[in-house]
Formats: structure tokens, sequence, C-alpha cells
């Protein structure tokens, strides 16, 4: 997600450094970043010159020091106390007019700022995968978000060719939480009998989706699909509804996690084909 959010911005003119704590981390998304630049060369989206000039706007660094901004966006592990750990790191050699954007998918933005310095700087900024493909963006206010930090990001938004969309603090924000049934009601038909993952995927594709849940869930990642279903369960007093599948954690038990291992419910071959 943090490669396809910095190409996004470098895209739309933006000067961007890319963190990591991690240098193999950091190669890989410079590869990732140069591989969807090369697409887009082949599909004549951008020439040659462009792809040059997008990559120069992205600086990529295993340095916190380097990680001085106006907006920074984290996407890292879904863990509150870590994220706010961050912002508390990076708030200590940035101005305090710097606006922090958590990439989380599930998790309370309320929560994450009530632990940071300045916390009304904070708020949500939820790309979808792949985020320099996907133009939904949730901007997600916590209870002490100011108006004009909010304001910013649907701006940044804009420009990013992004279509923004403002919502409070919630539980799975308008997204996740929605979208849960998509897949938790999809391998209940399959843990049933009822019908076959594929079976599913070709209806709702048929019906208009762009993708069925089995196909998108193997896109997202398993680990991360389970992580959010476990959150929303968690959120709503483990309401039945948002239980997670045994489908899914048996997926993931197995460490069958979709594309980024090769297997999920499909399996994928080493060029990302499905098969």
């Amino acid at each position: 997600m943090g490669s396809g959010i910095a190409l996004a911005a470098a895209q739309s003119g933006y000067e961007v450094t890319l963190f990591d704590t991690n240098e193999t981390v950091i190669e890989k998304a410079g590869a990732s970043v140069i591989k969807n630049l090369d697409f887009l060369v082949e599909k004549n989206k951008i020439t040659a010159e462009e792809k040059a000039q997008i990559f120069k706007r992205i600086r990529f660094s295993s340095s916190i020091e380097h990680c001085r901004a106006d907006l920074i966006i984290e996407a890292i592990v879904e863990i509150e106390a870590v994220k706010s750990s961050l912002f508390n790191q990076l708030a200590a050699i940035n101005s305090d007019k710097t606006i922090f954007a958590s990439n989380t998918s599930s998790l309370s933005v309320s929560a994450i700022q009530s632990n940071v310095l300045n916390p009304e700087r904070v708020a949500g900024m939820h790309f979808f995968n792949p985020a320099h493909i996907m133009k939904l963006v949730e901007i997600v206010s916590g209870n002490q978000t100011a108006v004009h930090v909010t304001d910013v990001l649907m701006q940044v938004c804009i420009r990013m060719n992004k279509t923004p969309v403002l919502c409070k603090d919630s539980p799975g924000f308008i997204v996740n939480r929605v979208a849960r049934h998509y897949y938790l009601e999809a391998m209940k038909l399959v843990e049933l009998n009822i019908a076959t993952f594929e079976n599913v995927d070709s209806i709702m594709e048929a019906s208009g989706f762009k993708m069925g849940p089995f196909r998108l869930m193997d896109l997202i990642g398993m680990d991360i699909n389970l992580a959010v279903s476990q959150s929303l369960y968690d959120a709503f007093d483990h309401e039945p509804r948002f239980k997670p599948a045994a489908l899914q954690q048996e997926k993931v038990s197995k460490r069958e996690l979709g594309k980024k291992t090769g297997k999920g419910f499909y399996s994928y071959s080493t060029s990302g084909n499905k098969s």
C-alpha cells in the first residue's frame, strides 16, 4: 500500500519520501514502483520521459530523519499503539502543523489520535488496493480532528485524481462495514456447500461486480481481510453478523493468503496470473 500511495502522489506532482525501517522492503517498494510505471508506459498512459520524472519525485529511505513533510501518511501494521508511537516519533522532528493521516482500514482514528501530540491534526486517509489505481479514498474524521485537516486531505485527494468521501470515525468506516457481508455471506454459502467459490465469483462478476468476493480476498490478502473482520467483530461486542468465517481462518492458518503467497482460494503463478 505504501508504494502505491507514494506512486499516486508522485504522479500528481508531489515530492514524496517513501520510508521503511527495512532495507529489503524499500528495495521491493522501488521495484514495485518501476514495474507499475513500466506498465503505464506499455499501455501508452505515460511517456518514458514522464516515467523518469515521476520516479525522480520519490525518495526511498530507511532513515526516519528524512520523514519531514507537510503531510505524512502511514501504511504500517494494523496495531493502534504502533501507529500512535510512529506518529509521536515523527511529531518530534516535524512542525506542529504537519498533518498525520493513517491508512488504517478498521482501527479507530479517535483512539490513535488520543495518544498523539496535537491530536487535532490526525485523521484517517484510507486508500484501497492498488492505491495508485483505485479512485476511492475514505477521509475519516476522529473525535478531535480539526476541520481544516480534513479539508486539506480532501484537496490532496482531488489533486491526486481520487474520489474522497468524508466520514466520521466508526468501526470499519463505510466501505469495510458494508463490504464485510460481501465476504462473510459468500463464505457461508461455500461452508454450507450451497455453491463453490468459483460459482459465487462468477455470478457476482456477471451481476456487475468487478471482482467476486473470493478473487477480491485473494487480492487484498487473507490475513488483512480476516484482521478487519475480527476488528469489527470485537468493536461490535461480538455481534454474530460480523463473526469471522471458519473458512478464512483455515486459509490464514495454512498461510494461503492469496496472491502474495501464490495461493489463496485460487492458485497464482510467479507472474501473478490466476490458475
